[in-house]
């Protein structure tokens, strides 16, 4: 039995819960509502997750005999509010929604918060709130927008926060739940990586038996770990990888890939090229869910016509995938869990195989961090471990599309929240990117701001904006434009995936990372992403720059980068032709994703 249950209440950390409990050491298990009762007696503690719905809703989640047992409880976000909600508080619609940073104003002192300095950052992603706590509970802390951020009852240990300690953009979040899980719960450290390894190799035997395992291998971290902790347990005469060129792929990728897999020594893996295949299929297809599925089986045809040319139909071979846990959480794997995004591995198809027992993914529980740490485990290079997270799809999710031409918009009340105190100006560009907000999915135009300001400034006002405005959920800058450009005559122009665009943000991408990299900041950044945006101000397009601080792709923070090499960065995509704009995006994860679709 777990030393922790995680209640799964469809937040998208509840996973990330249990991450950090086993960074801690300590064993942790995800129970879904209804099993509270009959697991939780023999565990040292209860965490109730976040999710996605209101405890006053008629869909919500009530875990029954929850807070019947005698063992301590510690409510995060939805979690939080179900506490006191089933205790006699008070849980309503917030005056303002919170995501992203906040400071937190510590009111007494509690074994919870024991360590936690007064005025911490914290990261919020909420709608709702506690507006009066239960009886016996004692207010801990508040925020600006927040009047019970946590809260106590000592007699009963049970611990409310409204915040998510467990997301690393909470600095002091992990103080906090080593006090309830050694401090409060007494747990002991038997849990590591390396341990693990021997664990999840039994897996692999186990699922696959006697049969092979066919690999589509991109290059990058999670697809690489997969493919060669499966030769390394099942021996490489039982896997097979084959490595699919979609044309999607950044500049000279393909011929590194072909270096790196050859100096392993790795000689089980075959070389497809198919890039008319994949970029034909995406011809007048602007909608960024249609793009992933289209995308999703391109890949399962070519899977299909691998297996008839290899002849693997007989029944010997399974598929596998290098499929990581934020990937299946923010498909809404989770039970409970709101879907964010269609992920390319989670298609029908890809659903039944999971139904026939034919898919293998072997890192499916991990986090992108603890990939990491097993790839080095096996003795893969740095280089191949380390390297920045590039999503399946490749380009063609950052090669953004419109059907139709559209003028960007404004609003006083955006005006106003854009200038106030800065002088900025603002409009609204009708490009639709995805979010998160509140572990629910959201699609929404991105606000763009022109005007002289720092990082900090800019990022604050981007809170402001995206906490104001439910239908804005990614704010940008304008970093550099071409002579007399004017941000409120700019126009998106209908524009599709086609192989002149992607290798206009080939360049663009290979002009960033060099830079990036001669500035010596290449390690600095988790994951930057370039993105084509159809938004023209001059007859071109502009180019969106995303560099992200994140350790597991759950939350994520916009990278600082120095404001002179962000212009210079600008000045060299504004000598491509075709591009007649840059812009920089300012936006967390919450309420932005990573990705822009």
């Amino acid at each position: 039995m777990a030393q922790i249950l995680v209640i799964d209440t469809g937040g998208q950390y509840c996973h990330l819960i249990a991450r950090r409990a086993r960074q801690a050491g300590v064993q942790a298990q995800i129970c879904p509502p209804d099993r509270v009762g009959e697991l939780a007696p023999g565990s040292r503690g209860l965490i109730i997750s976040g999710g996605p719905r209101s405890v006053y809703a008629p869909d919500a989640i009530r875990c029954p005999g929850l807070f019947e047992q005698r063992v301590p409880v510690l409510g995060i976000c939805y979690g939080h509010q179900l506490m006191a909600d089933a205790l006699g508080g008070r849980v309503r619609k917030g005056a303002h929604r919170e995501f992203g940073e906040a400071r937190l104003k510590i009111v007494a002192s509690d074994a919870i918060l024991r360590g936690v300095e007064n005025d911490a950052i914290v990261w919020m992603s909420h709608g709702d709130e506690v507006q009066s706590p239960p009886p016996n509970f004692d207010v801990l802390a508040k925020t600006d927008d927040c009047r019970v951020a946590a809260m106590a009852s000592a007699d009963r240990t049970m611990f409310g926060l409204q915040f998510h300690p467990e997301v690393s953009h909470t600095p002091q979040g992990n103080t906090i739940l080593k006090n309830f899980l050694f401090g409060v719960c007494h747990c002991q450290q038997d849990w590591s990586i390396a341990s693990q390894i021997s664990d999840l190799q039994a897996r692999i035997r186990s699922e696959v038996g006697t049969r092979k395992v066919l690999f589509f291998v991109s290059g990058g971290v999670d697809s690489t770990v997969a493919f060669a902790i499966c030769s390394h347990t099942l021996g490489p005469k039982r896997v097979l990888g084959v490595f699919v060129d979609t044309g999607f792929m950044r500049k000279d990728e393909r011929s590194q890939i072909e270096t790196a897999f050859a100096q392993r020594g790795w000689n089980n893996i075959r070389f497809v090229s198919a890039e008319r295949e994949f970029v034909s299929a995406l011809h007048g297809v602007s909608d960024p869910e249609k793009k992933r599925l289209l995308i999703g089986n391109c890949f399962l045809e070519v899977q299909r016509r691998i297996s008839r040319e290899l002849d693997l139909t007989s029944g010997e071979w399974m598929l596998g995938q290098g499929t990581i846990y934020p990937d299946t959480i923010e498909s809404g794997g989770s039970q409970q869990a709101a879907k964010i995004k269609t992920h390319h591995n989670r298609v029908p198809e890809i659903a039944q195989l999971i139904r026939d027992g034919l898919l293998l993914e072997p890192l499916a529980s991990f986090y992108k961090d603890e990939v990491r740490e097993i790839g080095e485990q096996l003795g893969l290079p740095g280089e191949m471990v380390h390297k920045h997270p590039f999503p399946g799809p490749g380009l063609a999710v950052r090669c953004l599309c419109s059907d139709d031409q559209h003028p960007v918009e404004s609003s006083n009340e955006l005006r106003q929240l854009a200038g106030s105190g800065s002088g900025l100006d603002a409009v609204s560009v009708p490009i639709r990117t995805v979010g998160v907000q509140g572990d629910y999915r959201s699609y929404s135009n991105v606000v763009l701001l022109c005007g002289d300001a720092d990082l900090d400034t800019y990022g604050q006002i981007a809170i402001r904006i995206t906490n104001e405005l439910p239908a804005t959920n990614r704010v940008t800058f304008l970093v550099e434009a071409a002579k007399n450009a004017k941000i409120h005559s700019a126009m998106v122009r209908r524009a599709f995936v086609t192989r002149q665009r992607l290798d206009l943000l080939r360049e663009a991408d290979a002009i960033v990372h060099a830079m990036l990299r001669e500035a010596g900041l290449a390690g600095k950044v988790w994951q930057f992403p370039v993105v084509l945006l159809p938004l023209s101000f001059d007859g071109g397009e502009t180019i969106a720059l995303r560099p992200v601080l994140s350790t597991d792709a759950m939350t994520a923070r916009y990278a600082d980068l120095p404001m002179e090499l962000i212009r210079a960065m600008a000045r060299a995509l504004l000598a491509l032709p075709g591009i007649d704009a840059v812009v920089y995006d300012v936006t967390s994860k919450p309420p932005a994703t990573i990705e822009w679709e």
